[in-house]
C-alpha cells in the first residue's frame, strides 16, 4: 500500500512538472521579440492578434484623422451632427467654428469664400460619379476608359471625404473675387484653423485623387501645421502610403 501511495505521489509531481514546462513552452512560443525569451517569429502572434489590433485601431482612430480614400471606406453606420451652412450646404458641426473663424478672417481681408460643396449621401456621390463618366463618354471615351478616368477626380461611394462631413469644397463669391484669390488665401492661411489642402499637387499617386484646390479637410490645428510645414499629405503625415 506504502509503494502504491508513492508511486502515485511519484506519478501526480511528474503530472505537475510536465503541466509547467507546457505552459512555460508556451509563453516563450508566444512571446514578444526581445523580451528574453522569446524568438524573432512572430507570424503566430500576427495570425491571433491582427484583428483584434486592427478592430482597436478603428476605435482609437481620432474623429479628425480618420482616412477615407479608395483603400479605406467609411466605417459602417457612420453618424454625424450637422451643421447647417446659410445656402443649406451641411457639415459636421464640430468644424464649423473654426470653418466660420476661417471665413471671417478672410472676409475681412477682401477674400470671400463660400462652401460650394459640404457633406454628401451615399446617393449624391454616385450621382456625381455618373454624371463625371457620362461628360467623358460625350467627349468620345469608351465607357471603361471614361470609369476610370473619372475616379480620378471623383472618389467612389464609401471613399470619399464629403461624407465624412468635414471636407469641404470652397469657391469665391464672383461677385467680390475670384476662385484664384480664395485657393491663394487658402493655400496660405487655411492651417492655422485646422485645414488642409487634401489632394496637393504631385501627391496624385498616394492619395488617389488629382490636384484640387478647392478641396479642404479639417485634421485640427496641431496635424494642419505640420503637413502644412512638411508639404505632405493626409496619407503620409498617417503612414499610409502603402496601396
Amino acid at each position: 500500500m506504502v509503494k502504491r501511495r508513492k508511486a502515485l505521489r511519484e506519478i501526480m509531481i511528474l503530472e505537475a512538472i510536465v503541466a509547467m514546462l507546457t505552459v512555460l513552452g508556451l509563453l516563450v512560443f508566444f512571446a514578444e521579440p526581445g523580451s528574453g525569451i522569446g524568438h524573432s517569429d512572430t507570424g503566430i502572434r500576427s495570425f491571433f492578434t491582427k484583428e483584434a489590433e486592427a478592430a482597436e485601431t478603428q476605435k482609437s482612430v481620432e474623429w479628425n484623422l480618420r482616412l477615407v480614400n479608395a483603400w479605406h471606406k467609411l466605417p459602417e453606420n457612420y453618424s454625424i451632427e450637422f451643421t447647417a451652412l446659410s445656402n443649406g450646404e451641411r457639415v459636421d458641426k464640430r468644424i464649423y467654428p473654426a470653418l466660420q473663424a476661417m471665413f471671417d478672417d478672410a472676409r475681412a481681408e477682401g477674400i470671400y469664400p463660400f462652401v460650394r460643396e459640404g457633406y454628401r449621401t451615399t446617393e449624391e456621390q454616385q450621382q456625381i460619379l455618373d454624371e463625371k463618366t457620362q461628360a467623358y463618354v460625350d467627349q468620345g471615351l469608351i465607357r471603361t476608359v471614361a470609369k476610370k478616368k473619372a475616379r480620378e477626380m471623383v472618389a467612389l461611394p464609401g471613399t470619399s471625404e464629403h461624407q465624412l462631413g468635414i471636407a469641404v469644397d470652397i469657391n469665391a463669391d464672383k461677385e467680390r473675387c475670384s476662385n484664384d484669390e480664395v485657393y491663394a488665401w487658402l493655400a496660405e492661411n487655411a492651417y492655422k484653423y485646422g485645414f488642409i489642402l487634401r489632394y496637393p499637387q504631385g501627391k496624385t499617386e498616394i492619395t488617389g485623387i488629382e490636384y484640387e484646390p478647392w478641396h479642404y479637410r479639417y485634421v485640427g490645428e496641431e496635424a494642419a501645421k505640420e503637413i502644412h510645414e512638411q508639404g505632405i499629405c493626409l496619407e503620409e503625415y498617417l503612414g499610409e502610403t502603402e496601396h
